[in-house]
């Protein structure tokens, strides 16, 4: 009887804090019946209270319950004035039932009053979740600056990494996230730029990859934002990360164009090797098929007028494979060379159907690519490219030609061989 009517006191007490009811909650703490720091579970489908230790198993089903004190659930339901009840009367500001202090959650929810109130009760501004993160590292939406904001005002170590597998910092998290006001702040705060994860992975890197979403085959446009600001702060686009990809091979895996001449510009190494001799153009035919949002020709064009490393010409086959439906990238790939010589694989390489489709391409492609040589326009344009090599891009802008010139020079494809 008695565990019945505690367990009635609790739900009482459960449905007084969701209801921000600050007398009732008062009363029952008065009875002396049920402890101030009483743990409750509370339905929690998003996962906002849990935090879970990596390593551990977990269920494969979605848990919808979590454990939580009263000043959680005041968090978790924006009951201020009931928080500042819990408070006065001594409630612990920096309990963990289920993984995470109140700060963690009202930060996860972006509440900044209820940072503000918690802050301004002692609570712990580097505290780590039962994962390993600050709560600086649960800010993670545009709504959450003025959190981040209160955070470092009182303390918070922006370069703080996390106590879990990844090490990231919190600049790591919002460019994953691509928060470009949060990359901004910490950057103005001193975050490490090129702050390295367990994986020497840069935020820049992060960003990178993170840039193309492969379910919805969409670019998105505050990852770029975030990496141009990283550049903008120093960030060095030449890093490389455990297995030796630079961001460049993880733009060019997501054939990302605008990203490409971001990180060009900024000076990235179109020859740098990951730790399987791989440079980035051929990370980018690789993917050129499956990128069906991407214009792949133009991450071509810009590699090799950043002097990439060309296709071994007895492999070229492996172009016409990854590039038949698209004439565009075989001719501004086929046209970096003085010439090139057929093999019996390259027919083989272009399907019936693609053949007859880009017909009067592929005639041109295999009478220019014969045993006589390339135009002498064409063995110009080799010759200059062959001069300027990595300042190419920049180089050919300089020099007194007509801009026509200049894009045949560029590689700008014409849709048929010469």
């Amino acid at each position: 009887t008695r565990e019945l009517a505690v367990r009635q006191l609790k739900k009482q007490f459960l449905e007084a804090l969701q209801a921000n009811n600050a007398e009732q909650v008062l009363q029952i703490l008065h009875t002396g019946k049920l402890d101030i720091n009483v743990v409750l579970e509370v339905d929690d489908p998003g996962m906002i209270l849990a935090s879970y230790k990596q390593g551990y198993w977990l269920p494969g089903y979605k848990l919808e319950k979590s454990w939580a004190m009263g000043i959680h659930v005041c968090v978790m339901y924006n009951a201020l004035e009931t928080a500042l009840v819990l408070l006065q009367e001594g409630a612990s500001i920096n309990g963990t039932p289920n993984g995470k202090t109140p700060l963690h959650v009202a930060c996860e929810v972006s509440n900044s009053d209820f940072v503000s109130l918690l802050l301004s009760h002692k609570a712990k501004v580097n505290s780590l979740s039962l994962s390993g993160h600050t709560p600086l590292h649960h800010c993670t939406r545009r709504e959450s600056v003025d959190c981040a904001k209160q955070l470092i005002l009182k303390g918070a170590d922006v370069n703080m990494p996390s106590h879990s597998n990844e090490e990231e910092t919190a600049l790591h998290t919002v460019a994953r996230f691509a928060i470009p006001e949060l990359v901004a702040l910490y950057l103005a705060r001193g975050a490490c730029v090129d702050a390295l994860n367990s994986l020497q992975e840069t935020p820049l890197m992060t960003a990178a990859f993170w840039a193309f979403d492969t379910r919805e085959q969409v670019y998105r446009e505050d990852h770029h934002l975030v990496c141009r600001l990283l550049l903008d702060h120093g960030a060095d686009p030449n890093l490389q990360e455990e297995d030796h990809k630079t961001a460049l091979h993880k733009a060019a895996w997501n054939c990302d164009h605008v990203l490409m001449q971001m990180l060009l510009e900024a000076g990235a190494n179109t020859r740098a090797m990951d730790i399987n001799g791989c440079a980035p153009i051929q990370y980018l035919l690789k993917v050129t098929d499956v990128r069906p949002a991407a214009i792949p020709e133009l991450c071509y064009q810009l590699l090799l007028n950043h002097n990439a490393p060309r296709v071994y010409p007895p492999q070229f086959h492996k172009v016409l494979q990854s590039c038949h439906n698209l004439p565009r990238a075989v001719e501004i790939m086929v046209n970096s060379y003085e010439r090139l010589k057929p093999t019996n694989k390259w027919r083989a390489s272009i399907p019936d159907e693609c053949y007859k489709r880009h017909k009067v391409f592929y005639d041109s492609l295999f009478a220019v690519c014969s045993n006589t040589p390339r135009s002498l326009l064409h063995l110009s344009r080799c010759a200059i490219r062959a001069s300027l090599a990595e300042l190419c891009y920049r180089g050919v802008a300089q020099l007194p030609l007509p801009s026509s010139m200049k894009k045949y020079i560029l590689l700008e494809p014409k849709g048929i061989l010469y």
